[in-house]
């Protein structure tokens, strides 16, 4: 017998259905859905679903872009005890079948947007698979097989079905797929509970309500847009969709629908800045007042720049990761409505702080709900960080559990940090980018946070290369910004907007970079950075690009 007093993502259409009965919860281009009408949609894909055969405990796995239909059909799987498997639509096909192989979904669900792999895949590519929905009926169906959610939608005379939600075994909901740096993907199992705490978090951190109109720039096949679109749906907020994130779209859509939140990363928030210059060089968006920051600190220039272009806003960021359901810390580095001297105080507390001079970067304290401890060698040093909690994952999808990162019950993050007195957790890298070079250790973070901020640097990645003395060296990949020029070291070129090697260590040197971290060679940078289809730097990628050039190690740079 099923308890109702446990947590179910489900559990929001009910206030959907009465409190924001009337008014919109959904704007989709054109297309607008009130709270009921969106509650209708759900449990009329939810009933489709058990009329095709779907039962409790399969998965259904979505490629899609964002759309109101996608967050209907999370919950509509969910509702009838279906495992979401979100595939990214930007991967290549072959590691969409590696996670589907992975999750051994029995149904695809896809929309109609061309020149994505789910365009031209077949069902007959993947053995679990038994049927494929179209979420839309403007295009032709991919294969025979293929169902339109309309239909799929249609009761059978004759046929009620009285539906009440139900719990996957475990009470999975959700298989995230990491997007990881190396290997194939995994798919790190998320319950209703770690849902709906890591939405109860959000809603009482960033202060969601239902007054918001939140912009959906991250994809709802990643778990920072999957979280943040369920705390507002919790919330009783109102969804705008934007297919994919595009900064010219996203500065019309905050204009148009009078945006009052969304979720950034850097390079989102650097777009931002530079499109609505474009647009209305003296222009802000004055209706945002919550931003969520995530996947890397803003540097002190765009965090500048935000500040000016979204004056009433509270900017937060956070750190996480997928096996924690998202969010494990959260720092607020604005807030308007908070008294100017106490706002500073606090940036001068994290600022003054030893472990700030040591190159750690200071990431909030955890959520009330998280547990956070260190592994580390001495009190005074840094280690491992783990966590644990209510928002913590089951394990990895299709894996036995001592192939998976709990020890003893804690999940261990993989990344370097320190907890200060204050209870502010720093991090100083990831432990396997970790350089050892001379017998100390290095991480290429903390380098890079001191090199970014040169004027003349677009992007830097430090990475170390095998070296016969040091065991391995310590080099700069460096990006110039535009009217910058690189030197090959010939002292007879000089002037104001001209770097070279020689210059950046000497920078270094003027901040109080420890000799040792500071790079032993730079390289100049010409193309892009590679990077994971969620925008993570592949930093072995890069290693491996150097260490394939042959006359880099003999080089003089």
């Amino acid at each position: 017998m099923a308890n109702y007093s446990e947590a179910h993502i489900c559990q929001c259409l009910s206030r959907l259905a009465t409190a924001r009965r009337e008014s919109v919860v959904t704007i989709d281009g054109d297309r607008r859905k009130t709270g009921i009408q969106f509650v209708e949609g759900v449990v009329g894909l939810a009933n489709g679903l058990l009329q095709l055969g779907v039962v409790p405990g399969d998965v259904v796995s979505i490629s899609a872009l964002n759309s109101d239909l996608y967050l209907e059909w999370i919950l509509a799987i969910t509702y009838i005890g279906g495992i979401v498997a979100p595939l990214n639509y930007r991967w290549g096909l072959e590691e969409a079948k590696s996670a589907m192989d992975v999750a051994k979904p029995v149904l695809l669900v896809t929309d109609s947007s061309r020149g994505f792999w789910h365009s031209k895949f077949s069902i007959d590519n993947v053995p679990s698979l038994r049927w494929h929905v179209l979420m839309g009926m403007d295009v032709k169906p991919i294969n025979t097989e293929t169902i339109f959610a309309a239909e799929l939608m249609k009761e059978p005379v004759g046929k009620s079905v009285n539906l009440d939600y139900v719990w996957a075994p475990e009470r999975a909901a959700v298989i995230c797929f990491t997007s990881g740096t190396t290997g194939r993907p995994k798919g790190a199992t998320i319950t209703h509970s770690a849902l709906v705490v890591q939405s109860l978090a959000k809603i009482a951190i960033v202060r969601y309500d239902d007054n918001d109109i939140y912009l959906h720039t991250g994809p709802l096949c990643h778990i920072g847009g999957i979280s943040s679109a369920m705390a507002v749906l919790m919330a009783g907020g109102c969804h705008v969709m934007m297919p994919k994130f595009e900064a010219r779209l996203a500065c019309e859509a905050i204009r148009e629908h009078s945006v009052t939140s969304l979720i950034t990363v850097p390079t989102m928030m650097a777009d931002l800045i530079t499109i609505n210059r474009a647009q209305q060089p003296s222009g802000s968006f004055e209706s945002v007042t919550k931003i969520l920051n995530g996947g890397g600190g803003l540097s002190p220039l765009l965090f500048q720049d935000a500040t000016k272009i979204f004056p009433r806003a509270t900017i937060l960021s956070a750190y996480g990761m997928t096996e924690a359901c998202s969010s494990l810390t959260f720092m607020t580095l604005k807030d308007p409505t908070q008294d100017r001297r106490s706002h500073h105080q606090k940036q001068n507390d994290v600022t003054n702080s030893n472990l700030s001079a040591q190159g750690g970067v200071c990431v909030g304290k955890p959520a009330p709900h998280i547990e956070i401890k260190v592994h580390a060698e001495g009190p005074s040093s840094p280690g491992r960080i783990f966590m644990r909690g209510p928002h913590a994952m089951l394990r990895y999808w299709g894996q036995s559990m001592h192939s998976n990162p709990f020890h003893q019950g804690w999940i261990d993050t993989g990344d370097i940090g320190q907890l200060d007195d204050r209870g502010n957790l720093w991090l100083f890298g990831r432990e396997k980018d970790k350089i050892k070079t001379g017998g100390e250790n290095i991480y290429p973070e903390e380098v890079e946070s001191v090199i970014s901020l040169h004027p003349g640097v677009s992007k830097i990645v430090v990475v170390g290369v095998p070296d016969a003395r040091l065991t391995e060296m310590v080099i700069g990949c460096v990006q110039l910004k535009q009217g910058w020029r690189w030197s090959d070291g010939n002292s007879a070129e000089v002037g104001a907007q001209v770097l070279s090697g020689e210059r950046l260590r000497q920078y270094c040197k003027d901040k109080n970079l420890t000799g040792f971290k500071i790079p032993k060679r730079f390289v100049l940078w010409r193309t892009e950075f590679p990077l994971t289809t969620t925008g993570k730097l592949r930093r072995d990628q890069v290693r491996a690009q150097l260490i394939s050039q042959t006359q880099f190690l003999s080089s003089k740079l």
